[in-house]
């Protein structure tokens, strides 16, 4: 199975997408996806799939990622991943 494209209103969303023997095995966002965003993943996938994660638990509306996006991933990025460069 090739790696999926997904339309970049729900690529946006996804912070990483794991695999296992070429299929998608979990796909992590930063925010919960909704029912709907669900949805249109799957209806990309070949494979029987059901691992959605997310970094954050706080649910937030379209309006508010797409204005706060670059913020949180910038800050995501910054701060977790720098966390191990603190001494």
């Amino acid at each position: 199975m090739s790696k999926p494209s997904f339309p970049s209103h729900i690529e946006d969303k996804i912070f990483e997408i794991k695999y296992s023997d070429e299929n998608v095995s979990k796909i992590t966002s930063y925010f919960p996806l909704t029912n709907y965003e669900k949805q249109e993943i799957l209806s990309f996938l070949d494979n029987d799939f059901s691992e959605f994660h997310s970094i954050f638990s706080d649910n937030i509306s379209d309006e508010e990622w797409n204005r706060t996006k670059e913020q949180i991933k910038k800050r995501f990025n910054d701060e977790l991943f720098g966390i191990d460069k603190k001494s």
